[in-house]
């Protein structure tokens, strides 16, 4: 048997970051829910199937603890490989298949397993062997992050699916980029051709368009593996049962605000189903769930409603963006909903006074604007923040200064490629434990600071022009050279007045 076992394997995965993989988002989205979270300290972390390992790298390097990480494919691992050698941080990613993972007699207890996706495109002998791992290696009040592709949301694509994996498979002819291309346009000539499923399922044929814009590198490993298997939350959570796993909460912290994604009829229904799977299950009918982000727990703690309160109020969050940029709107199941300018208004206000510094819901609480908003009030709102991205959960100051080296490092690394390649898109922030976008030009901008140029957008532009790049301004190339030096000054201007500040208190300038 091939060692790729039917995975997608000559195509490069994407270099996304998850921030649903932090620390400090599980234990917000389990307080939210009155469960404890993950053990204060240093943490034993372990990813499975870390892709390029940019966020198994980020999360190592901005916060204390050892990290370990195992993905089949070697070019993946030495990417992840190179990038902890650059951060200095204690990780451990390892070019191993599941099993090969699971017979190491080296392999640690964890406090954290975390798999992004990966569980969705796998064949059932290594599901049972990542079921295994978390039975044998994740210690008792420990954490079990999994997304997946779920029913009943990707129920009536599914089809379209098997259509494009079958065309590659059969009748397309070349590379694999290729045979995805050819994949894509045989199933957009059967929707004009009138093709019955396609006017059955409308929204199928709508879906295809925008699969058709979407990175190649992505859709490959979406949709074009052997393996491919959206699955129930029921059944998913009946097979980690066998780990002595529990469900926690979801990791997608909008999922928790049911006024966005809930009708009355259907809050009033979930009430009354005293089964958690069931009820969660039912939950994902009413709407219309397509991918789960689940946080599981090995011995699942309730907290009193007293401790629940404490905990949550004591925790400090971080604005991610400027104030005037707060969001007015917020997008669930049953639509988009309107962010009330009576609460966010003072909440984004407070939390960007005190140049960004970080504040609890204590802290806020005690701020003019904030006083006559109820504690649940702020609890949501921090949650709708930290959702949108707007705001994140922050570490106390002295975690925050113990993690500054490595994530420092790894940044450097990431902005020196920079130079020659836009796909990263992320930067660690030490004080978050996670990642924030930061896009390639704002990242060439922070290289020019650090090697001290007199003139950035100068220094950028040389690098692009000695490449043949040139910047892009309302979908077109911008082909004058002196038009691209101003666009980058003016980019470079926004950078300084808008985003500098946010990150200089991050950390990461």
């Amino acid at each position: 048997m091939l060692w790729t076992e039917g995975y997608v394997s000559g195509i490069d995965y994407t270099h996304g970051l998850y921030p649903e993989l932090s620390p400090a988002r599980m234990t917000l989205a389990l307080l939210a829910k009155g469960i404890a979270g993950a053990p204060a300290g240093p943490l034993r972390y372990l990813e499975l199937g870390f892709g390029q390992g940019l966020s198994l790298n980020v999360h190592a390097a901005a916060n204390p603890g050892t990290f370990w990480g195992a993905d089949f494919n070697p070019g993946q691992a030495a990417n992840a490989q190179d990038l902890a050698r650059a951060s200095g941080a204690d990780l451990t990613a390892l070019e191993a298949a599941f099993d090969e993972l699971a017979r190491r007699d080296d392999l640690p207890d964890f406090d954290i397993i975390a798999l992004h996706g990966i569980w969705s495109w796998i064949s059932d002998a290594n599901r049972a062997v990542i079921v295994d791992i978390a039975r044998r290696h994740l210690k008792p009040g420990g954490l079990f992050y999994i997304s997946y592709n779920t029913t009943p949301g990707w129920s009536p694509a599914m089809p379209l699916r098997h259509l494009m994996a079958e065309h590659a498979a059969r009748a397309g002819q070349g590379p694999l980029p290729a045979r995805i291309d050819a994949a894509l346009a045989f199933s957009q000539s059967m929707v004009d051709a009138g093709a019955a499923y396609f006017r059955a399922n409308p929204a199928v044929a709508e879906r295809l368009k925008k699969i058709r814009e979407q990175n190649r590198n992505y859709l490959a490993h979406e949709y074009f593996n052997r393996d491919w298997h959206p699955m129930p939350f029921s059944q998913v959570a009946d097979r980690l049962a066998d780990a002595k796993l529990t469900f926690g909460a979801s990791a997608h912290l909008l999922d928790h605000v049911d006024a966005i994604n809930l009708s009355p009829e259907a809050q009033a229904i979930l009430a009354d189903l005293p089964d958690p799977v069931f009820r969660e299950t039912v939950r994902d009918y009413f709407i219309n769930q397509q991918f789960r982000r689940d946080i599981f727990v090995k011995g699942r703690r309730a907290l009193s409603a007293l401790e629940q309160a404490q905990r949550i109020q004591a925790l400090p969050v971080v604005l991610l963006i400027p104030p005037e940029d707060r969001p007015t709107k917020v997008k669930g199941a049953l639509g988009e909903a309107e962010l009330q300018e009576a609460i966010y208004g003072p909440v984004v206000e407070g939390l960007a006074a005190d140049d960004f510094a970080p504040k609890s819901i204590a802290d806020l609480r005690a701020r003019p604007g904030c006083q006559d908003l109820t504690v649940p009030h702020l609890i949501q709102a921090m949650q709708v923040l930290c959702g949108l991205g707007s705001a994140a959960p922050a570490h106390d100051p002295a975690t925050a200064k113990t993690v500054r080296k490595t994530s420092r490092a790894l940044n450097t690394e990431l902005c020196r490629r920079a130079q020659f390649s836009e796909d990263v898109q992320f930067l660690a922030a030490p004080l978050i434990g996670t990642g924030v976008a930061v896009n390639r030009f704002e990242q060439l901008f922070l290289r020019a600071a650090e090697r001290k140029e007199a003139d950035p957008p100068a220094f950028v532009w040389r690098l692009l022009q000695a490449q043949g790049q040139v910047l892009r301004k309302d979908g077109q190339p911008i082909t004058d050279p002196e038009a691209n030096v101003a666009e980058l000054r003016a980019r470079y201007d926004t950078f300084q007045t808008k985003r500098l500040p946010i990150l200089r208190r991050l950390g990461i300038a």
